[in-house]
């Protein structure tokens, strides 16, 4: 509930994303500035922006670097209040190909970012984590924070060790820090031609009039939220104080891939062409996360449905 954040705490903060220019980052920002922040935007150069709304906004300022360079990540973070750390050099579906690479560039990288954090005097750090690969194949459902941690990829076992660091680095030194273990987030500015991301993939297919490749029977199922709820979740983090620091962020039900196909059928008024391909043996059948610690610490819940969600979305794929 990003508006009772506000109305509770009307200092203005300085904060800096990294990723300002991806998927959520570029959400982020966007709703720091609208709520009045100082927003640096800290990305590698020559991305090509999802969104920079903002050039001429005093309150706006974008750095161009490498997240692995000490030089220009220890620039990202200089005179920052709270840092919203949204970087990752790899996927989940890639990351085994090159676990040493994963651990050279986030774990590595975010322990030296945080070492400068407490040198810049850096207040919080929100971490934005993976509630789909740190817990491994889930022994119940849903899926509470307590759930053993097992990941099966190299980018779970990263995710969960960078949050064992802002751990020690808020028991050692007091950095403030909270850690959002997302579901899979889908919006507006989600790249359709990704090779990740089920709603934006299925979706532009459909309105492509592509055929849809589903990995089994369809009946595997994910958690799904919607961007503006991600950012709001995000935003309470930051911002407000709560006893608990890892958070699972989702809708806090589950859809199957055939039902995530439906709903695209029902807000398209389009057909999808289903190929169905034999199943992966990695692919877990069930994946949903409980929300409740975050309802009840955060005051945070999602406010759009999933087929709301999916309207938003098409809408917008249709415009651009």
């Amino acid at each position: 509930m990003s508006s009772s954040v506000y109305q509770r705490n009307q200092a203005k903060y300085r904060c800096v994303v990294l990723g300002g220019r991806g998927f959520i980052g570029s959400h982020l920002v966007d709703e720091l500035i609208k709520q009045g922040h100082f927003v640096r935007c800290f990305d590698r150069p020559h991305v090509q922006p999802i969104s920079d709304p903002h050039f001429g906004d005093p309150n706006f300022e974008l750095l161009e670097g490498d997240f692995t360079s000490e030089v220009e990540a220890t620039s990202a973070l200089e005179g920052c209040d709270i840092c919203f750390h949204l970087v990752s050099t790899t996927l989940p579906q890639s990351s085994n190909a090159d676990p040493v690479f994963d651990i050279e560039s986030n774990v590595v990288g975010t322990v030296r970012l945080l070492s400068h954090a407490i040198k810049s005097k850096v207040k919080k750090v929100v971490f934005v984590s993976s509630g789909g690969t740190v817990y491994g194949p889930p022994q119940q459902l849903p899926i509470l924070e307590t759930h053993p941690t097992a990941p099966v990829s190299s980018y779970g076992i990263t995710k969960l060790a960078i949050e064992k660091y802002l751990h020690l680095f808020y028991t050692l030194h007091g950095l403030e820090y909270s850690v959002l273990r997302l579901a899979n987030p889908f919006g507006e500015r989600q790249r359709v031609m990704a090779s990740q991301g089920a709603v934006a993939v299925f979706l532009g297919k459909v309105l492509r009039g592509q055929p849809v490749e589903i990995w089994g029977d369809g009946s595997v199922v994910r958690d799904y939220i919607y961007i503006s709820d991600v950012i709001d979740a995000l935003i309470a983090a930051a911002f407000q104080e709560a006893d608990e620091r890892i958070f699972n962020i989702g809708s806090g039900r589950g859809y199957s891939l055939n039902e995530l196909l439906d709903g695209i059928e029902r807000v398209t008024g389009l057909k999808a062409d289903r190929r169905y391909l034999p199943g992966r043996p990695f692919d877990v059948p069930a994946s949903v996360l409980s929300i409740e610690r975050a309802r009840r610490a955060l005051d945070w819940a999602p406010k759009i449905d999933f087929d709301d969600g999916l309207l938003r979305f098409a809408d917008w794929l249709k415009r651009n």
